[in-house]
């Protein structure tokens, strides 16, 4: 319903000029909007988990709202350096992606470099080395796709017994049994892969068609490196996807993700993005003392020049996202309007 009423609303204040008005106005051009994405669908993704998955064809729309609104699309570096400096263009936007899946390669890739814009990318390192879908992703996918039927838990949950996914929420219910099995469990690489694989035949999923898609991989270091020479960012995002609570562990995974991205690339990221947007004050002052500079966080919103730089705001654009929607937070206007509560 508040859904309804505020596209109503947003195509209202367009209709009467105020778009314009807003995107062009002093308090927009003193604030820049980091776009944030996560996947793009290779198949049905965006039909399993729409709050982290886009189509390509959604994703070319909004590049055409952004070429043909006259947006500036900026490097996130260039970007914030001007936003503290007080020196943004006009509609300053920059463009970033979470976790480095090949998705990213295959799709957005192409299209960034179609429409000329610069992009940070946000990666996640360790399945970059160990090419199989990553477990919690392809664990959850795997489920869903096999709803409406009912599996041996054995080996999946520590009490077994048959387990029913009439439903997504079911579906949702049997992935968070699994996993909390497979945390306490602290089992490697190679047997999460053996359990997704058995899950799947299991539940009557080909995954097979997914190791051939690629889908929910992680893009290999020749992958990276070719997006890095090809004017993509790579920058922090954890090595193994996770933020401790403890300090040294936490050190440790942006220590690893740093080191990884180096050879990889053969520069030094300096900006971060908080993996799931979980941040704590504390990982402030630890990202400060091993030099970063930025970082991501969860809250929706444009940054401006009093944003705390190691807690920014972004836009995760979704499949969900309606035209006008999307337009309303490029022009700030939407920083006004009422938000479900989460």
């Amino acid at each position: 319903m508040l859904k309804t009423a505020k596209q109503a609303l947003l195509r209202t204040v367009k209709a009467a000029g105020l778009f314009h008005a807003v995107a062009d106005s002093p308090w927009r051009r003193n604030r820049l909007l980091i776009l944030g994405y996560h996947g793009i669908s290779l198949a049905d993704e965006h039909e399993w988990n729409r709050g982290l998955y886009i189509q390509p064809s959604v994703l070319r729309q909004r590049f055409e709202m952004l070429r043909d609104g006259g947006y500036r699309v900026l490097p996130l570096e260039e970007g914030l350096h001007r936003l503290f400096g007080g020196k943004l263009p006009p509609r300053s936007v920059a463009i970033t992606f979470d976790d480095g899946a090949y998705d990213f390669y295959a799709a957005a890739y192409p299209l960034l470099r179609e429409f000329n814009f610069p992009a940070t990318l946000y990666l996640s390192t360790f399945y970059c080395r160990y090419q199989a879908p990553v477990f919690d992703t392809v664990c959850s996918y795997i489920l869903w796709k096999g709803q409406g039927r009912t599996f041996d838990g054995a080996g999946f949950v520590p009490e077994g017994g048959p387990i029913a996914i009439p439903n997504p929420r079911e579906a949702l219910a049997a992935y968070r049994r699994i996993h909390r099995y497979v945390r306490a469990a602290h089992l490697s690489a190679e047997k999460k892969e053996e359990l997704a694989r058995e899950l799947a035949r299991r539940l009557g999923v080909d995954y097979q068609a997914i190791r051939q898609k690629r889908m929910l991989y992680l893009m290999t270091p020749a992958e990276v490196a070719e997006a890095a020479a090809g004017g993509v960012s790579i920058q922090l995002h954890t090595h193994r996807h996770r933020t401790p609570l403890d300090r040294q562990l936490f050190i440790r995974e942006i220590r690893d993700n740093i080191r990884e991205i180096q050879d990889i690339t053969g520069t030094r990221p300096a900006h971060f993005c908080y993996p799931s947007s979980h941040y704590q004050p504390q990982f402030g002052f630890w990202l400060r003392e091993l030099g970063v500079v930025s970082a991501a966080a969860g809250q929706t919103g444009l940054a401006s020049p009093s944003s705390d730089p190691l807690c920014l705001p972004r836009l995760l654009d979704v499949e969900g996202l309606s035209p006008i929607e999307f337009e309303g937070w490029l022009t700030g206007i939407n920083t006004w309007l009422p938000r479900r509560k989460k």
